[in-house]
């Protein structure tokens, strides 16, 4: 069974930075690919994006493209989302993902495990 534990979120000024992190357990992280989601009160839950494997490449949501950027750290089962530029309409539940394989995929249902998810809010 594979846990996903997020932290980081909070309250940040708009043009801000917040990180968050996530720590994996429960089978072997490099075989899966890591990726991030986040959904508003009244909307569906949305693609941020995602890391490889090994954690060379990365994958984005344009809508945050420039301004988030992803990391992974096999050693220490850590996937890591910087984010930068903050505004308002970034505000929402951060949730850690995780599928089996490669390849990339922003729909929600091909991620097959879900951390609890940690709380963003920009203020104006």
């Amino acid at each position: 069974q594979v846990q996903l534990v997020e932290s980081g979120g909070g309250l940040v000024q708009a043009g801000g930075s917040l990180r968050l992190s996530c720590e994996a357990s429960g089978r072997t992280f490099s075989r899966d690919t890591m990726g991030w989601f986040r959904q508003a009160p009244g909307k569906e839950r949305e693609f941020v994006g995602a890391v490889s494997r090994g954690g060379l490449s990365t994958y984005y949501a344009d809508s945050v493209k420039g301004r988030f950027t992803m990391s992974r750290d096999n050693a220490k089962n850590t996937v890591d989302l910087q984010m930068n530029s903050l505004k308002p309409e970034d505000s929402a539940v951060y949730y850690c993902v995780a599928r089996s394989g490669s390849g990339w995929t922003t729909g929600a249902h091909h991620y097959e495990h879900w951390g609890q998810g940690t709380q963003v809010t920009v203020s104006s």
